[in-house]
């Protein structure tokens, strides 16, 4: 497929609206809290009773910071007191322990990622002790075979720990960076020397990671395109393998931590654009391509070839690789998948503690999909990870007539076809170049909940 982009800004402005970063559909907001424990163990039952194999996807959610970012929107509990995690990590290796009962276990887990909060905050014997548990409780694959990522803060961790990490069994990195601009860093309170970043980098390399990737934000406050450009020159040169650019949503009402940054201090939406239209030009100059959804990456990296395979998928960690996999998340406000229903924990961590007190899974809500939620979650899938869809082949599968069953959508498509979005023809539908930077917008035509959807607040599209 072609990793062709295009950036058109009067198209962007007038596309520019809120919506789901579908990381799953139904999304987060459909979630109901009448799903119940009874419905979780049933749906697994139904998926072991299948015998088909399918393996697991582990994560783990680590929600300790020490210091708050004024961006993150992210459920995470700031503290400086380390015993907090000790005892958090006692009531996960409750909840991993009954949920190790309700699957086979046999079936191999090729993919484990560690997330937060920051996952670094735990010292290197939780850590080990936490993958200890996790193995005794799963299969793993082999470390050649799998792909076991942990996020990392490198204002919070010893260059020396790079190389347990890796004897731990972790062969990729995420780097979170945000801005190497000292300015901007002080208005989002995230001070992080680039030696920092630099040094963990090629010590992670040196240890043999076989993927680092680096997280960066657009629209933060002090930024202009002249300091984003500075910061892309650092991290160009820096060459991580993969990359997220994304855009800070700043919702005060929403994450009240935002509450600390300036809104006057924000950039443009025009700055914004700016900011975006350069990042696209520069990466790609340097040579990384276009994934989707701000996702860069190397030509030769496994999310570029599984993109030009029409292999790539997605779920709440982002594009991945590993759409065989079942997810099974543990912790606190973690969402799982599981054939193609989703279910939550609690999201406080009381809540949380106070089921594993009771000898309970701390399941909170969930959502049972119909056969109309799966076909769309299909199709948002497609359309959001390859920028195509064989309308042939759904048809086939789902048994349906395409342009009956999508009579209203299609109708919708017709302005965005004229725009040059996308093209609809011979059984197949493509999403072209100047779409791809808007192709949130087009998988919410398919979105049959969003109309509906008065309470919910999204991130703007771009």
């Amino acid at each position: 497929m072609s990793h062709e982009v295009s950036f058109d800004a009067g198209l962007i402005k007038r596309y520019d609206t809120q919506g789901p970063r579908y990381t799953s559909y139904p999304t987060a907001a459909q979630f109901s809290d009448h799903f119940c424990i009874e419905d979780y163990r049933r749906i697994i039952a139904e998926s072991e009773g299948q015998r088909s194999g399918r393996p697991l996807s582990l994560y783990v959610h680590i929600p300790f910071c020490d210091t708050v970012c004024y961006y993150c929107a992210c459920n995470k509990i700031i503290t400086n007191n380390r015993a907090h995690a000790e005892t958090y990590l006692q009531y996960l290796y409750q909840e991993m322990a009954l949920q190790a009962e309700l699957f086979d276990r046999q079936r191999p887990v090729p993919q484990l990622h560690w997330g937060g909060g920051t996952p670094t905050f735990i010292n290197l014997g939780q850590m080990t002790e936490l993958m200890r548990q996790l193995k005794d409780h799963f299969s793993f694959v082999a470390e050649d075979e799998g792909e076991f990522s942990i996020e990392v803060d490198p204002r919070r961790i010893e260059t020396s720990l790079i190389g347990e990490l890796r004897q731990l069994g972790f062969n990729r990195m995420s780097l979170g960076v945000q801005d190497v601009d000292e300015a901007v860093q002080q208005a989002v309170n995230r001070i992080q020397p680039v030696s920092l970043t630099r040094a963990i980098l090629q010590q992670a390399r040196k240890q043999g990671f076989r993927s680092i990737s680096m997280d960066l934000i657009y629209g933060l406050p002090l930024q202009t395109p002249d300091s984003f450009h500075r910061t892309l020159d650092v991290v160009i040169d820096m060459a991580p393998d993969r990359l997220s650019v994304f855009n800070y949503a700043h919702l005060p009402q929403m994450f009240k931590v935002q509450k600390q940054i300036h809104a006057e201090q924000l950039p443009t939406p025009e700055q914004k654009l700016e900011i975006l239209q350069m990042t696209i030009e520069r990466l790609v100059d340097a040579g990384y391509v276009y994934i989707g959804m701000d996702h860069f990456a190397r030509p030769d990296d496994e999310l570029a070839q599984a993109q030009r395979d029409g292999s790539l998928t997605r779920n709440f960690q982002g594009y991945t690789t590993r759409g065989q996999c079942d997810l099974l998340a543990l912790g606190v406000s973690a969402i799982s998948k599981i054939d193609d229903h989703y279910m939550q924990n609690e999201r406080s961590l009381d809540d949380y503690t106070a089921a594993l007190d009771d000898g309970r899974l701390p399941v909170m809500r969930g959502i049972v999909c119909n056969e109309d939620d799966k076909l769309r979650s299909e199709i948002i899938r497609e359309l959001i990870c390859n920028f195509r869809l064989d309308i042939t082949a759904i048809e086939s599968k789902w048994a349906i007539s395409f342009a009956q069953y999508f009579s209203d959508e299609l109708a919708a498509f017709e302005t965005m076809a004229a725009d040059g979005l996308l093209q609809i023809s011979s059984g197949r539908m493509e999403v072209l170049a100047p779409g791809k930077l808007l192709v949130r917008n087009i998988c919410m035509v398919f979105d049959r909940y969003l109309k509906n959807d008065r309470k919910a607040s999204y991130s703007r599209a771009i």
